[in-house]
């Protein structure tokens, strides 16, 4: 490798108590994709905010392109050549492409904005890197795919050297990450150098050519990617080695629950289902697909009793309910939520409240009154059942990792409040991005816990955008674009490019 462009020497990090980087020293060269790995609350993002000038390092410097780079400061980062491509769009869905790219390139004292010069550089960058662009286009119009190439064009027209990507295919669908790894070999040929930021292991091994693996807010491994394995690195990531989840065999059982032509309206299409029917029955495992904000969240809140359908019926177990969670918890509907930390729990609760939060009235309180030593001896026994770690029962959830609080998450959903946690069964368990910023240790243990409650009877539907996870899991598979669902069919019939054409909205890819 050549002189490093990037030099990050004994860069620590604190906040409060927590040190989220200890001591990090790492080095980028010209040319070079260096893959950073870790799990949820590793030091990923605290690292890269640091470089980015987001954050203030207590200790250790940086260099780029062998001068110090000021510290705190974004704008002296851009000014050295580096850019950020974030997991979640930044950009300005009323504004243009060209808008959004110009964007705080020009002083607020030019009377005059140089667009034909903006439009230029901007048409220019895009023919060398072969990301083509409307620069008229509406943002808002633009697909997931087509955002993420106006962030790095955004990136690139400002001179970047050095691109940080994070999470560059977490919302991509198959055809728009291999657009992207072209691009990246494009990118590097030009001689930009490239930290990505990611947890699918398959990805890091084909664009990487050096891994860097973090845990607990230190450096454990620095490899080529060449020649590692992805056992290898999971278990540089969780500090063992990582078993495979193994599915049971046993046989699909009857519909437990139906969904018949539903249409929910909402003012996004991320609100929206349109004609939607399915059948989940028990010990399947059925997953739905698609780029993110096209109707799952509103087919989650319908299964969980938030939402009520506008047109259309819902059955589970054969009876219509209404729009009410607690109907369906009774009625025997467990729910794995998508966001643990707001959704999931309450963070300044301790975790035996948490424990019982969503059946607290029966069987943990009789008039009004909540029977705390029941609730607190059922929450040690889940805790136990569960291997919830980090905490005693009195510990508030915020301070569980995000694998430990998903465990505590899922053991209460599979769990239902019955004194033995094995005694109790679901009839249907929607699990929403059950795994989203887990380690693999943690990845493989609800896999297991989901393919478990599956072989004992439960009907599983999976909401994931991580086809990984969903051709590891699901029986069947389905794909819903806009609201609108393409029917299920076994996971063995489908390919990666059919469900990729699904996901944008290609009907005839069935």
């Amino acid at each position: 490798m050549s002189e490093p462009v990037l030099r990050l020497s004994g860069i620590t990090r604190r906040f409060g108590a927590l040190v989220a980087n200890d001591g990090i020293t790492l080095d980028l060269a010209a040319g070079e994709v260096l893959a950073l790995l870790g799990e949820n609350g590793a030091g990923k993002s605290t690292l890269v905010s640091i470089l980015f000038g987001h954050y203030v390092a207590d200790a250790g410097t940086i260099e780029a392109f062998g001068r110090p780079l000021p510290p705190g400061d974004p704008a002296a980062a851009l000014a050295a050549g580096i850019g950020m491509v974030h997991q979640h769009s930044t950009l300005a869905d009323n504004l243009t492409v060209l808008d959004n790219v110009m964007l705080g390139t020009e002083p607020l004292w030019r009377p005059l904005s140089r667009r034909r010069e903006g439009r230029a550089r901007l048409v220019a960058t895009a023919e060398r890197f072969g990301l083509a662009v409307d620069p008229d286009a509406r943002v808002a119009r633009l697909s997931v795919g087509e955002r993420q190439r106006v962030e790095i064009l955004k990136a690139l027209t400002r001179d970047a050297r050095v691109l940080i990507l994070d999470e560059p295919t977490a919302v991509l669908t198959p055809q728009e990450s291999e657009a992207l790894f072209t691009t990246l070999r494009g990118m590097v040929a030009e001689g930009l150098s490239v930290i990505f930021i990611s947890h699918k292991l398959d990805e890091v091994l084909r664009v990487s050519d050096r891994i860097a693996v973090l845990r607990t807010g230190r450096l454990v491994a620095a490899m080529p990617s060449r020649g590692t394995s992805k056992a290898a690195l999971a278990e540089a990531m969780v500090g063992r080695a990582v078993a495979p989840p193994v599915a049971k065999p046993h046989a699909r059982g009857d519909v437990v629950c139906v969904l018949d032509r539903v249409a929910m309206r909402g003012e996004r299409v991320g609100e929206r289902l349109d004609g939607v029917s399915l059948a989940l029955h028990a010990g399947e495992i059925t997953a739905i697909a698609g780029v993110a904000g096209n109707g799952q969240a509103a087919l989650v809140d319908l299964l969980c009793g938030m939402r009520a359908a506008d047109a259309g019926s819902v059955t589970l177990g054969g009876a219509a309910l209404p729009a009410d969670p607690r109907g369906w918890i009774d009625a025997g509907a467990a729910r794995i939520p998508d966001d643990r930390r707001e959704v999931g729990t309450l963070g300044d609760l301790p975790v035996w409240e948490n424990a019982i939060a969503e059946r607290y009235r029966r069987p943990f309180a009789s008039g009004g009154i909540v029977r705390r030593r029941s609730a607190r001896a059922y929450a040690r026994r889940l805790v136990d059942r569960y291997d919830v770690r980090g905490a005693g029962i009195d510990t508030p959830v915020r301070t569980l990792s995000g694998g430990n609080m998903q465990k505590l998450i899922v053991g209460r959903a599979l769990s239902g409040g019955a004194s033995k946690p094995d005694a109790y069964l679901p009839t249907l368990i929607v699990a929403s991005q059950p795994t989203w910023g887990l380690d693999a240790g943690a990845v493989a243990w609800v896999h297991q816990q989901l393919l478990d409650a599956c072989a004992r009877g439960s009907a599983v539907l999976l909401v994931s955008e991580d086809l990984d996870e969903i051709f590891a899991l699901a029986d069947r598979i389905a794909v819903i674009h806009g609201g609108r669902l393409v029917p299920p069919r076994p996971a063995k019939q489908w390919t990666l490019a059919e469900i990729g054409l699904a996901m944008a909205g290609v009907r005839d890819a069935a």
